[in-house]
């Protein structure tokens, strides 16, 4: 099982103005703390996502694991440490195909069946939730709550990430319920450095 820091931040390109805007988060959270940070956009084409990730790679350097959303394509391209799937992206095993044995692949599920399933892939942590309400997606699957990432623990041995309207409020409690890590959006994005200790310090 591979080891995952206790803060995994998402950067959504959708939550900022340009790519300035997200280089400067991504500086901001790192200097609090990050070393696990995964780059989500749902809107730009392939050439404004490699532009962004290769920006991010450079900037993050070499201590930050970098992890791309959907394309195992762009992870490459980009010199990612390793992709995260959704349900309706390319199979785990086509990504892993795609990205060989050494890099981090990720899986999200959202209920136990695709925790069942999941676990038999070649993936190294599964992503569940939505564990609260979130309001960063659009079309969010159920929530499960604290007895969803329980019932997850108990159907994995992988690492496992809990996800969805997390905040330094209740983060607590999803680690106490099993998980190895949060995943945060909202709630770094104001003072993202501050607010990446903040995490820290309630997750130690």
């Amino acid at each position: 099982m591979i080891a995952l820091p206790r803060l995994y931040a998402i950067a959504d390109a959708s939550c900022f103005a340009d790519t300035v805007a997200l280089i400067a988060y991504t500086k901001e959270v790192i200097a609090g703390g990050v070393t696990l940070l995964q780059y989500r956009n749902k809107v730009g084409n392939a050439r404004e996502m490699l532009e962004q990730a290769r920006e991010l790679r450079r900037h993050a350097g070499s201590r930050v694991k970098l992890i791309m959303n959907d394309r195992a394509d762009l992870c490459l391209a980009a010199d990612f440490d390793g992709v995260h799937l959704g349900q309706d992206d390319l199979s785990p095993e086509g990504a892993r195909r795609v990205i060989g044995d050494k890099l981090w692949l990720g899986v999200s599920t959202h209920n136990p069946e695709q925790v069942g399933q999941a676990d038999t892939t070649s993936a190294d942590y599964l992503a569940i939730g939505p564990v609260f309400s979130t309001t960063s997606k659009a079309r969010p699957d159920p929530v499960i709550g604290l007895e969803g990432v329980r019932k997850a623990r108990s159907l994995t041995r992988k690492a496992l990430v809990a996800i969805g309207g997390i905040t330094r409020s209740n983060c607590r409690s999803v680690i106490e319920a099993g998980a190895d890590t949060v995943a945060v959006i909202s709630d770094l994005l104001l003072e993202p450095g501050k607010s990446a200790e903040a995490f820290f310090r309630v997750l130690r």
